[in-house]
C-alpha cells in the first residue's frame, strides 16, 4: 500500500517537471513513510511513497524497472506467489520476494491481459520507454484510488485528489452536479466524476493508456453475469465457505503486523473467526470503536461472544469523546477530498488510529459483503418486487410476512415495506434513484434536480442483482472504499477487504436470489457458510447497525455545533440560503427528520472552507 503520482507533460522543462512531481509526492507522504522514490525522463515523471508490507528490503523500492518498463504501484496482488511460479516457469528471474516485481514482469509477459490474472487491489502506472506508452490500471472494484487530469495531451495522476490540486491542469472549478449528488444521495464520486471539474477518477475495472498525446480508457472486466447457477443452497454455501477461507488466506500475506477492524456484526466477525480458526494466525488483533449513552450502539456484548470462543483474538477498543471528534474534525475534512456524507467515517478514522497506535500496518475489513449478498434492508424491497413482477403474489406475501415477523414490525411498518416493494416492482433502478434524488429531502439547490444527471448501471439480471450491481459500481461502495482508503492511509495502514475477492463476487452474483435473501434473512449463504465458525449469537442477529455514531444529532448539537453558526455564505452559489435557514431553525428546535441532510450541509460547508 503506497502513494503513487505521475506526469506526462511536454510543456514543462526538466527542472519544473521534477519540482511539480516532487510537490505532488510530498502532499501524500502519509501514504508511504518508509521510502520515497522518483523516476524522471522528460516529459515523463513517476513518483512513489512506499509503505513496506511485503519484502521490506530496499530491493522492492519503487519506481521499479525491468527492460524498458518502469512501474509505480499501489496495492497488493494477493496471488503474487502463484503468479511468480508461473512466470518463473516461463523463464523470468526474480530479485525480490514482493508483488511489485511480479506485477511488472507479468505485464512484460502478458501485456494488458495481465490484470485479468490478478486477485487483489491495485492502482498502477507502467511507462514503456521503448513504445513511448503509459499504461495505467485500477482494480475491479476500485479498492485502490486512481485520480487523474488530462488536457491537450498532458496527463497528471495521483492516489489522492489533493495531490492534483494546484497542478498545471487544475483550474480550481468545482463540479456542481457532484455537490448536489453528495447532498441528496451521499455519493462522493459518480463514475469518473469527483467534486473537482478538472480531476477525474479512473473507474473500477478500467485501464487507461496514454499514447502520442491521446488517452484511451476501456473496461477489462465486470461482474460475471449470465444464467443463474443451478447448484443447491448447500453446495453454494460450501463453495462460498471454501473461497472465503482461501480469500482470507491470501489476503493475509504480509511481512508486518496485521489486525481486524471489528464490530459485533456478521462481516468483520466472519473475518476474525476465520483467521482464528482456519489459518495459522496465533494471535488476531482486533480494533473496535464504541459509544455509550442514548441513541448510540455499543457492540461489545456481541464481540464478547467471539472473544469467548477464540481466546487468541486480542481486542482493543476506543470510545471517542465529543472533544476528541472536535479536535480531529479539521484534519479529517482535509484528508477526505470530498464532504463526508455520514459521521460513521469519523468512527472509522479513530479505529485506524487505534490500530496504528498498536503497531499494526495492515488491517482486514468487511466492506463489500452487504453489496454482494443483499445485506441492506433495501435488498428486501427488490426481492418482494421480483415476486410481484413475476405474478408470484403468494411468494411476495410470504417474504414480506417472514421479514415483518423477524423484525417485529407493526402493521404500519408492514405497509411501508409493501409500498416500497410495489414502487420497486414498477420502476427501474434508474427511476428509483432519480425519485430519491428529487424527493427524499426538500430541494435546496438553486437549480432543479433535472440539471444534475444521474447514470445508473444497466445491469440486465434479476432485480436483486441489478440493485447489488449498482451498489458495487455506482451508489454506495465507491464512497465506502474512498473513505476506507483515506482513513487507513491517514495512519499509514494498508486496509484489505477480502469479501471483494472477485471470485467471491462472481459466485454471489451467480446464485439464485433465495440463496442471498430468503424469508427475511439477509446474507443467507454467508450465515450458512460460517455456521460452526462464527458464534450462533452473531449469525442469528436480526438487526443491522453498521458504524452507529452520535454525529448527526448529538455531535452537531454539542461539540460540533459551531459548524452550524454564521451566515453560510460558502454555500450561496449552490443553495437557496433562505430555505436553508428555515431548515436549520427547525433542526435547532429539535426537529431531527432531516438531521442527515443537515450533517451533509455542514460537512459541505467545512469542505468548501478548506479549499
Amino acid at each position: 500500500m503506497c502513494g503513487i503520482a505521475g506526469i506526462i507533460d511536454p510543456a514543462l522543462s526538466a527542472d519544473v517537471l521534477v519540482e511539480v512531481g516532487s510537490q505532488m509526492l510530498r502532499v501524500t507522504s502519509h501514504r508511504g513513510p518508509d521510502h520515497s522514490g522518483t523516476f524522471s525522463s522528460p516529459p515523463v515523471w513517476l513518483g512513489h511513497n512506499r509503505l513496506s508490507i511485503i519484502d521490506l528490503s530496499s530491493a522492492s523500492h519503487q519506481p521499479m524497472s525491468h527492460a524498458n518498463l518502469t512501474i509505480t504501484f499501489n496495492g497488493e496482488v494477493y496471488n503474487y506467489v502463484e503468479l511468480r511460479s508461473e512466470l518463473s516457469a516461463a523463464g523470468y528471474h526474480f530479485d525480490t520476494t514482493g508483488d511489485t516485481e511480479v506485477v511488472l514482469k507479468a505485464f512484460h509477459h502478458w501485456g494488458a491481459e495481465a490484470v485479468k490474472k490478478f486477485i487483489g487491489m491495485w492502482a498502477f502506472a507502467i511507462w514503456d520507454a521503448g513504445e513511448r506508452v503509459m499504461f495505467c490500471s485500477r482494480d475491479r472494484f476500485g479498492i485502490k484510488p486512481f485520480h487523474y487530469s488530462y488536457r491537450d495531451g498532458r496527463l497528471y495522476f495521483a492516489s489522492e485528489i489533493k495531490a492534483l490540486r494546484g497542478q498545471p491542469l487544475d483550474r480550481g472549478g468545482l463540479n456542481e452536479a457532484q455537490v448536489a449528488r453528495g447532498l441528496y444521495l451521499g455519493w462522493m464520486h459518480h463514475w469518473d466524476e469527483t467534486y473537482f471539474s478538472d480531476i477525474k477518477a479512473l473507474p473500477p475495472s478500467h485501464n487507461l493508456e496514454w499514447r502520442d498525446g491521446q488517452i484511451r480508457i476501456w473496461q477489462y472486466a465486470d461482474v460475471t453475469s449470465g444464467e443463474i447457477s443451478t447448484n443447491s443452497f448447500a453446495d453454494n454455501a460450501a463453495e462460498f465457505r471454501e473461497l472465503f477461507i482461501d480469500s482470507i488466506r491470501i489476503t493475509s500475506r504480509r511481512d508486518v503486523p496485521m489486525g481486524v477492524c471489528l464490530s459485533g456484526g456478521l462481516d468483520s466477525t466472519s473475518i476474525a473467526a476465520v483467521l482464528a480458526s482456519s489459518t495459522t494466525e496465533h494471535e488476531v488483533r482486533a480494533f473496535t470503536a464504541y459509544y455509550t449513552g442514548p441513541g448510540t450502539v455499543d457492540e461489545r456484548p456481541y464481540i464478547k461472544h467471539l472473544l469467548d470462543r477464540y481466546p487468541q483474538i486480542i481486542s482493543r477498543e476506543i470510545s471517542p469523546t465529543d472533544n476528541d471528534v472536535a479536535a480531529a474534525l479539521d484534519r479529517i475534512v482535509h484528508l477526505m477530498d470530498a464532504p463526508m456524507p455520514s459521521s460513521s467515517y469519523i468512527s472509522q478514522y479513530f479505529v485506524m488510529g487505534l490500530a496504528a497506535d498498536h503497531g499494526v500496518k495492515v488491517v482486514l475489513d468487511g466492506q463489500g459483503s452487504d453489496e454482494i449478498l443483499g445485506g441492506y434492508m433495501h435488498s428486501l424491497y427488490r426481492v418482494i418486487a421480483q415476486h410481484i413482477s413475476r405474478g408470484s403474489y403468494l411468494e411476495a406475501y410470504r417474504e414480506l410476512n417472514a421479514h415483518a415477523k423477524r423484525q417485529g414490525y407493526a402493521a404500519s411498518k408492514r405497509l411501508n415495506v409493501l409500498a416500497k416493494s410495489l414502487l420497486a416492482a414498477s420502476r427501474s433502478e434508474q427511476q428509483l434513484y432519480e425519485a430519491e434524488f428529487r424527493h427524499t429531502y426538500p430541494w435546496l439547490m438553486r437549480q432543479g434536480a433535472s440539471s444534475y444527471p444521474l447514470q445508473l448501471s444497466g445491469h440486465d439480471s434479476n432485480r436483486l442483482n441489478a440493485f447489488l450491481h449498482n451498489l458495487l459500481r455506482v451508489t454506495l461502495l465507491p464512497t465506502l472504499l474512498h473513505t476506507e482508503d483515506i482513513n487507513s492511509m491517514a495512519f499509514s495502514i494498508e486496509s484489505r477487504v477480502p469479501f471483494l475477492d472477485h471470485r467471491l463476487v462472481d459466485l454471489s452474483f451467480q446464485m439464485p436470489t433465495e440463496h442471498k435473501v430468503y424469508r427475511g434473512e439477509t446474507k443467507r449463504v454467508l450465515r450458512a457458510a460460517m455456521r460452526g465458525i462464527v458464534p450462533d449469537a452473531i449469525l442469528d442477529r436480526k438487526d443491522k447497525t453498521g458504524f452507529i455514531t452520535p454525529g448527526h444529532i448529538k455531535w452537531l448539537r454539542g461539540a460540533l455545533s459551531y459548524t452550524l453558526e454564521g451566515q453560510w455564505k460558502e454555500l450561496e452559489p449552490y443553495v437557496d440560503l433562505q430555505r436553508l435557514s428555515t431548515m436549520l431553525d427547525e433542526y435547532r428546535r429539535g426537529d431531527d427528520r432531516r438531521a442527515l441532510l443537515i450533517w451533509r450541509l455542514a460537512m459541505l460547508r467545512l469542505f468548501l472552507r478548506s479549499l
